[in-house]
């Protein structure tokens, strides 16, 4: 025993202070052997054995036995503390060392453990606690251990002097340490004061020349300045003195990573994760190996490993440990979870802020919309690491988002002066993906790819967006070269899947998504794929069982309830499409924008705005400045005649646009449908700024000029757009819509007949009929029953029938028009409503319920409200008609004709006064509405 407790057993060495040696343990140990109960003691054996063999479970289990059968055993609580930090759980450790303390346990046996553990807690504060971890009555040899901890806590704290300080007394106490040296090292290197590092170095190598710690501490300072080949000779010195050094292992396995040796940094992730697999360092290398093998399912199964070893942990005590920072971003990060990254990025870039971090924790920033924010930590970053191209590259897409564009012209052309590199352009191009700029950041991933078609991420990124632009051949052909260089990467197999589809390859994207889904079966984005080709096919059983199969084994999954909602509407089911979308909804809200815009636009279709407008205000208060929310929200009020409120939220979209040409022209048409010329004029402008020949841009800034009698203009830009595209329908319904501005509505006539012939088409059809019922009724509505014949199902036309045949009094036709209507749409309350009107009409006793009908599919709607009520009225049902005809009235008093018919009402009560004064005002203005010749009368015989 006297040998195992000889003072050689204490060395250690490394930047990495050791815990107590086994030996120290055993040596407690000894005096209880000979007394403790034979069962007790035959647990504690087997946990030492199962220690020294690295079974860390086993060991505390065994421990735990133990202290079963007496709870004050000292030597238990004390292995069991050491056991409990060597697998990571420092807060149980803490608790155990301080039971050992008050058991009776020397002070100097624990000191230093037990300030380990505050420190691996991120308790750093309490580890350098002057009372708590005083040097008083410890032996020299202690006091030196604990000034190291010391000082490795003030570095992290950000205190070099006082950890400088820690450094220097434990050398007094021990010149002879190699270790009080050695600790010094990273401090110099975190304070990037390499010469006084290689002074540290020196000083340990000649205490101790062969240390692994010594080559280990050299090579850090030569890997942090970019000598890798240097670092990587002494890394494998350190390795050769100790093979079991963890730090060592694990720099060298990055080093090998960085000069392509994967097969070599292969062997040392395995040897690292079979030595310490709770080690989250290994499978961070883990998954950067298997990123390069193509194994995506292995990337995530590492990268979620490094997630459920951080997590558990506290934020606020790992605030002060940037390598464990760093790794839970980077793994979050890696498995998409960018708003769990931030934090750790955060935390990290507050400690290290000239880290090339910064780049990572701009690009979310900038994904965010925080533009600010980015700009600030970039920049903080540049202050230090002044000549990283990939950083003012980032920097200029910053500023260009904020429109600072010379800015930004400036900074980009400082980066490529610096390089010129591939990877410089596929930063660049990413981070304009990431704030909306498409067409420059196509530009920039296409000069990546050019340079170096090894750029993978540019790749996948441009076969994204060549399938966005239509260039299917170009998606195919990029997708088809990542699949040859990566056969097993289930993403790029999806990817081929997605570019084979869009170019009618059917069996080709059936079998690119089915080898996806067999390389990696969890790959649920592939099914889904697979479902959606499957869809289109109109093979509608097997895409619901892949989307069935998706949901099993993600019963949260919204893109499968989105896909099967659409299905269900394809098979005429729309409440069973409803309730998928609305469970979409309660899901997902914001989190899956497409099935939640999806059920505003279901509640459109069927008619009922107020639930449409409600999904839609309430998405728009969660994100406020999402753009497919604000348009979302624009579109249900209009619907629901809040033209105010379309208009602010129009000017909050204009804000937030990308600089992007075709959401430019959506957010036009939407200010044309809300009678803002000026505003449509502007964001036509913003959109030929951005695509000088983008043609739907002209196309409606031809109808701006027509509306603002520039018609000169206009007919010049029609023109051209007819010499552009000659077979296109659009430039002839342009120069009809000019003719007809002219007052020349037999020139808009043959203009109109050229467009319908060049593409028949319902907006064609509807222009024509529009000029051709203005000359002869009849041949119009031959044209459009001619058209019905062979297009039965269209919505459009057919309702332009309906409303023809009421114009001329055809109040029959009318009806079975819109009862087809009915047919085509059974819950729309605009058909519903116009049904209601014809039926009263014609004095048909079925048009209160009819109206009725609409108003429960609408119940906001004014009109749907003044409808139902002139019905109830017109049946003597007096006081419902009174009750929804004010109710009408309030909401829209601009109505002449509501004010009339809440006046027949209120005359038929006895409210001859009030009547009075809405007949006044309905008849205020000289402007025509139906049953004005009656309200003229009953105002004359209540005068």
């Amino acid at each position: 025993m006297m040998k195992i407790c000889s003072g050689s057993a204490f060395v250690s060495h490394g930047a990495t202070l050791r815990q107590l040696s086994l030996a120290a343990a055993l040596c407690l140990a000894a005096p209880w052997l000979l007394a403790a109960d034979s069962k007790a003691s035959q647990y504690y054996e087997d946990a030492l054995i199962r220690y020294e063999k690295k079974d860390l479970s086993g060991a505390i289990i065994q421990l735990k036995n133990a202290l079963k059968q007496d709870k004050k055993l000292l030597p238990v609580h004390v292995l069991l503390g050491k056991v409990l930090l060597a697998n990571g759980q420092a807060a149980a450790a803490e608790a155990a060392f301080e039971e050992a303390l008050q058991l009776g346990v020397n002070r100097g046996e624990l000191i230093v453990p037990l300030a380990r553990t505050l420190v691996v807690q991120g308790k750093l504060q309490q580890a350098v606690d002057p009372q708590r971890f005083t040097l008083t009555g410890l032996s020299p040899s202690v006091q030196s251990q604990l000034l190291l901890v010391k000082a490795g806590a003030y570095g992290d704290l950000g205190d070099l002097k006082s950890a400088l300080k820690a450094a220097e007394d434990a050398r007094t106490l021990d010149p002879t340490a190699a270790d009080a040296w050695l600790a010094e090292v990273p401090l110099r290197i975190r304070a990037r004061q390499f010469k006084e590092a290689q002074a540290a170095v020196d000083k340990a190598r000649a205490i101790e020349p062969k240390a692994a710690g010594v080559s280990y501490q050299h090579g850090s300072i030569l890997h942090v300045q970019g000598d890798l080949v240097g670092a990587l000779a002494n890394y494998d010195k350190a390795l050769a003195a100790e093979p079991n050094f963890t730090d060592a292992r694990i720099a060298r396995a990055g080093i090998l990573l960085d000069l392509k040796r994967n097969e070599d940094a292969a062997k040392d992730v395995a040897a690292l994760l079979q030595a310490s697999p709770q080690e989250p360092r290994g499978w961070y290398l883990s998954s950067v190996l298997a990123e390069r093998e193509g194994k995506q399912q292995a990337v995530k199964t590492a990268l979620k490993k490094i997630t459920e070893l951080l997590d558990p942990v506290p934020l606020q005590f790992i605030k002060f440990r940037p390598q464990m920072l760093l790794l839970n971003g980077q793994a979050h990060y890696g498995l998409g979870e960018r708003e769990k990254a931030k934090p750790y990025f955060e935390g990290f870039q507050a400690l290290q802020p000239g880290s090339p971090v910064a780049k990572v924790l701009a690009n979310i920033l900038l994904a965010e919309g925080n533009h600010d924010r980015a700009i600030e930590t970039l920049e903080q970053y540049l202050r230090i690491a002044t000549n990283d191209p990939q950083a003012t590259a980032l920097l200029a897409s910053a500023y260009m988002a904020k429109g600072r564009n010379a800015r930004a012209a400036e900074l980009m052309q400082r980066a490529l002066r610096t390089s010129d590199a591939a990877e410089l352009y596929t930063a660049y191009g990413m981070s304009l993906l990431g704030t909306g700029q498409t067409v420059d950041a196509l530009s920039q991933l296409e000069t990546a790819y050019k340079k170096d078609p090894g750029q993978t991420q540019a790749a996948y990124a441009l076969v994204g967006l060549y399938l966005r632009e239509n260039q299917t051949a170009k998606a195919l052909n990029v997708a088809q070269a990542l699949v040859k260089r990566q056969p097993a990467n289930p993403s790029f197999q999806n990817l081929l899947g997605l570019a084979k589809a869009q170019s009618k390859d059917v069996p080709g994207a059936r079998g690119a998504f089915q080898q996806a889904t067999n390389l990696d079966p969890s790959l649920l984005q592939a099914k889904l794929n697979l479902a959606r080709l499957e869809a289109g096919a109109n093979n509608l059983p097997q895409a619901v069982t892949l989307l069935t199969s998706v949901l099993k084994a993600d019963e949260f999954n919204t893109e499968a309830m989105y896909e099967l909602a659409s299905m269900s509407q394809r098979v005429g089911k729309p409440e069973e499409a409803l309730r998928w979308l609305q469970r979409a909804y309660d899901l997902a809200g914001i989190k899956d924008l497409r099935a939640s815009l999806a059920l505003v636009d279901l509640h459109m279709r069927a008619g009922r705005k107020a639930e449409a407008l409600k999904v839609a205000q309430k998405l728009s208060a969660d994100a406020p400045e999402s753009l497919p929310v604000l348009m979302a929200l624009v579109r249900t009020q209009l619907a629901s005649g809040n033209s105010a409120g379309a208009k602010a939220t129009l000017t909050t979209a204009t804000r937030v646009a990308p600089y992007e040409a075709p959401v430019h022209v959506e957010i036009a048409l939407l200010q044309l449908a809300n009678n803002n010329v000026p505003g449509a004029a502007y964001n036509l402008d913003k959109a030929l700024a951005a695509k000088p020949d983008y043609f739907p841009a002209h196309v409606v800034m031809t109808d701006i000029e027509v509306r603002q009698g520039e018609l000169v203009k206009a007919e010049t830009r029609a023109q051209q757009i007819v010499k552009k595209a000659p077979k296109r329908a659009i430039g002839q319904s342009l120069l009809g819509d000019i003719a007809l501005a002219r007052k020349q509505p037999a020139q808009a006539l043959d203009y109109y007949r050229k467009a319908h012939q060049l593409e028949p088409s319902t907006d064609t059809l509807s222009r024509l009929f529009r000029v051709q019922a203005s000359f002869d009724v009849k041949p119009a509505l031959q044209l459009t029953e001619g058209w019905l014949k062979t297009h039965p199902n269209d919505f459009a036309v057919r309702r332009m029938l309906a409303e023809a045949h009421v114009r001329t009094a055809n109040l029959g036709a009318a009806r079975q028009e819109y009862e087809r209507l009915r047919q085509l749409a059974p819950k729309n309350a605009g058909v519903m409503n116009d049904l209601a009107n014809v039926l009263l009409r014609l004095n048909d006793p079925q048009a209160l319920p009819m109206a009725e009908q609409a108003l429960a599919a609408d119940p906001a709607s004014v009109t749907a409200l003044d409808t139902a009520g002139w019905a109830a009225f017109k049946v003597g049902k007096l006081d419902r008609a009174l009750q929804l005809l004010r109710d009408a009235r309030l909401r829209n008093p601009e109505s002449a004709e509501t004010r009339y018919h809440l006046a027949a009402a209120l005359n038929k009560a006895g409210r001859h006064t009030e009547a009075r004064e809405e007949l006044q005002a309905a008849l205020r203005d000289k402007t025509d509405f139906d049953g004005r010749d009656e309200a003229e009368k009953l105002l004359a015989a209540l005068k």
